[in-house]
């Protein structure tokens, strides 16, 4: 009995830092959101009697749900998804698949080369492909009208296309490290199983390695829906240069754009809670698709 106990102090005194991470990155925050976004404040006496916080309910949700702006950046997000999921995820098995191959070579030079876009900031490389977008600046527009392709990156009907681009320069390197190590956890027997039985390396890929780093992509697509959710720093570095991203492009910009240019922080925190709950749907969706499809 004292053993037990003994084993659940420790478990629990081992378990406390994770719990007070948890509870001071996490759950305070939210609460904190939740709870801002029940109240708005209002001036008083033509703006110079102070503010005065009310007690709103749900207005700051229905105001946030009532804006068109709010509700076209989840046609923004949902485009952004459409098109650059399929390309990071598609592309990165792709270089995954090469490197882990029998004919590959270099495979350390091509992984760190691979890797290097996500060791730099987000903010920095929004920074380096707004100069290598601009007219007149850029060497890669420069080298397309040399080549007789006019195409203007920073264009309203371009600003979709321009911002996945960034984001897959920042991504498809890290997606690869991801995939190639799953590939390594396949055991080599069946790999080379497969290959006295006379597959080649295309049917391995397909048959036998994809189906066994299917939690990988899962997990993979998962993590990209919820980052999709936030983009933010891309466009933001755009604002201005781009007419189409306006400063409520996406919702996270949306909430941005409330608390700290319109002083709005109740509508800002309601349109932050709409946004992590929708974050939760869709981890629920993703997360049941991907164990469905594994259990079948």
């Amino acid at each position: 009995m004292s053993v037990q106990k003994s084993h659940r102090g420790a478990a629990t005194l081992l378990m406390a830092p994770f719990f007070a991470l948890f509870l001071g990155t996490l759950v305070v925050p939210i609460g904190y959101a939740a709870y801002l976004s029940l109240f708005t404040e209002r001036s008083s006496g033509l703006g110079f009697g102070g503010t005065e916080t009310l007690f709103t309910g749900l207005g700051n949700y229905l105001h946030a749900l009532g804006d068109p702006a709010f509700r076209a950046g989840f046609g923004v997000i949902a485009g952004y998804v459409l098109g650059y999921i399929p390309v990071m995820v598609g592309g990165a098995l792709v270089l995954a698949l090469l490197l882990d191959s029998t004919l590959a070579r270099a495979k350390r030079f091509f992984q760190l080369t691979l890797y290097l876009p996500h060791a730099v900031p987000g903010i920095i490389a929004a920074i380096i492909w707004l100069y290598l977008y601009t007219p007149g600046l850029s060497p890669v527009v420069a080298a397309l009208r040399e080549g007789g392709l006019t195409w203007n990156f920073l264009s309203s009907d371009h600003a979709l296309s321009s911002v996945i681009n960034i984001s897959l320069w920042e991504w498809v390197g890290y997606n690869v490290v991801i995939f190639y190590a799953a590939l390594q956890a396949i055991p080599r027997e069946v790999v080379e199983a497969a290959s006295v039985d006379g597959a080649g390396e295309l049917r391995t890929a397909l048959s036998i390695k994809l189906p066994m780093i299917r939690a990988a992509v899962v997990m993979t697509v998962l993590f990209t829906v919820i980052g999709a959710l936030q983009l933010f720093t891309e466009p933001m570095i755009l604002n201005g240069a781009n007419p189409a991203v306006n400063t409520t492009w996406t919702p996270n910009m949306y909430a941005y754009d409330a608390a700290f240019r319109r002083g709005d922080y109740g509508v800002a925190a309601a349109s932050s809670i709409l946004l992590a709950l929708v974050a939760a749907l869709l981890s629920f969706v993703v997360t049941r698709i991907g164990n469905r499809k594994g259990a079948a």
